[in-house]
This record gives structure tokens, C-alpha cells and sequence, in this order.
């Protein structure tokens, strides 16, 4: 993991690389990406070595090879980053964490939801609808969640080890999976990587889903039952935007005192 007098530097750079990738023809920044790199900050450094030779045109080329090198870029950033991007990256989920600033947590998830809060560490966040236009229309789009006072009667408590497999089995496509989690070859390595997301949040973090086999039971076998078994309240909006139904969703909460990580998996036709 990079020292923490970097950070300035990359956070600044992972968002240059992000505009740039969402077509926005700006400037390097001048400052602490400048200072890092001429002071040999190696990530740093191979970043902005990759991005001067990549063409500005055709832009659409220039666009893909920019998605190619910021995925790489946070890929590299930290074993974090790595274990979510390998996990999740490929499947149609939501992932991330915003700080803890409630005595009732469901005010810090809200906010995740809605991305107005940034992750407190600069880690990497996947959300494929963070520039979806529907989000004018529905701004946690694709998400309609409930009120704070609301939103915990749709939650159920889990234990830790059902916890990484809830997060495992998001790697899962919800429609005609053809290799669900529990046996595949890299089943331990999937789970692996589970867990080092949930590391972060520490030994005391506790964890809620809305899928309503927790219900009864704090330590459901997700991984027997897998996404296209597991049913859950849903948290989804319900608004028909852009052609896409919304048809399924899991959820992971963690929270700390420190943090909250949520972690979304959504079937969609």
C-alpha cells in the first residue's frame, strides 16, 4: 500500500484519469501529481508514463484505453482495490464506503447510496450507473431506498463467515449463471478475495443484508443457494428508466464505528 503522503497525489490522479475516461478534456493538475511523480512516486510515476502514450484520437479509442489504464491504475493502488475489482468488477454490482458519522448508521448508508459521501480511505468504488443519466430522474438510481427510520426493518443481522459468502456470490450473474460460486475451481480464491474486502472493516464490524433467509437465521448458506436462490426485500427503484427492468437485488452492509461498506448486486433485464 502506498505511504500515506501519497495519497493527495493518487486521489488526484484517479480523478483525472475518471474524467477523462467520462469524456472531460481536462489538464493534468498541477500540484501534488507533478511533486509525486518528480519525486519517483513509482505508481504514480508508470500512471502518467502510460497516459502520455496513449492518442488523443479517435476519441472513443482514447476513451477505452483510458478506462483500460485507470482500471490497472487501482487495480495497482492497493490489495484492496484488486480483490474488489477481481470480485466484482464484471458483474453488475455497487460497491462502496462512506464514513460513519451517525449514532444511526442507516443516515451513513443513505448517503452511500446517494454518492454523497467520497470513501474516507480514496479506495476504489465500482458503480455502474455513477454518470447513468436516470439519476436525474432517480438520483440513488438504481436504488429507491427507504427512509433511515425505515431502512432497518429490511435488514437482517449476519455472522461474518455468511457475510463473505453473501459478498462471494455477488461475482454471480443473477440470470442463467453458469458457474454459481460453489463450484467453481477458484471457489477459494473467490472467497479469498471476499474476505479481504471485508477485512478492512475489522474484528468488531457488524453485518446486515436484506435477503430474508437472514431472517431466520444468521448464518444462511449463500453459497448452497447462490443469487438465483436467494430472495430478498428489495431495495430497488421501481421507476422504468432507459430501457432496463430491475428485477433482483442482494445487499451487504458492514459498519463500524468508523465506516460503512455497502455492497450490491443487482439482476436487471
Amino acid at each position: 500500500m502506498p505511504l500515506p503522503a501519497d495519497r493527495p497525489a493518487l486521489d488526484l490522479l484517479d480523478a483525472h484519469l475518471e474524467a477523462l475516461w467520462d469524456g472531460r478534456d481536462l489538464p493534468l493538475p498541477q500540484g501534488p501529481v507533478r511533486l509525486a511523480a518528480e519525486g519517483g512516486g513509482e505508481l504514480i510515476h508508470w500512471a502518467l508514463d502510460q497516459l502520455r502514450r496513449i492518442p488523443r484520437e479517435p476519441k472513443d479509442a482514447f476513451a477505452r484505453q483510458i478506462g483500460s489504464l485507470l482500471a490497472e491504475f487501482r487495480y495497482r493502488r492497493c490489495p484492496w482495490n484488486a480483490a474488489a475489482l477481481r470480485l466484482l468488477d464484471d458483474t453488475y454490482t455497487f460497491a462502496a464506503t462512506g464514513p460513519r458519522r451517525y449514532e444511526d448508521w442507516a443516515h451513513d448508508v443513505r448517503a452511500v447510496l446517494h454518492r454523497s459521501v467520497p470513501d474516507p480511505r480514496g479506495w476504489v468504488r465500482l458503480d455502474w450507473d455513477r454518470t447513468n443519466a436516470a439519476r436525474h430522474t432517480v438520483p440513488a438510481y438504481p436504488f429507491d431506498p427507504p427512509d433511515s427510520s425505515e431502512l432497518p426493518g429490511r435488514l437482517h443481522p449476519l455472522e461474518v463467515e455468511a457475510a463473505v459468502a453473501a459478498l462471494a456470490i455477488m461475482a454471480e450473474e443473477w440470470q442463467s449463471e453458469p458457474a454459481p460460486v460453489r463450484s467453481r475451481p477458484d471457489r477459494d480464491a473467490v472467497l479469498a478475495d471476499a474476505r479481504t474486502l471485508l477485512d478492512r472493516y475489522g474484528p468488531t464490524a457488524r453485518y446486515w443484508t436484506n435477503a430474508t433467509t437472514a431472517a431466520s437465521d444468521p448464518a444462511p448458506d449463500f453459497l448452497a443457494a447462490g443469487l438465483q436462490g436467494t430472495e430478498s426485500h428489495g431495495f430497488l427503484t421501481s421507476e422504468y428508466l432507459n430501457g432496463l427492468d430491475l428485477l433482483e437485488d442482494l445487499g451487504l452492509i458492514a459498519v463500524t464505528d468508523d465506516e460503512v461498506g455497502v455492497f450490491w448486486s443487482f439482476g436487471a433485464y
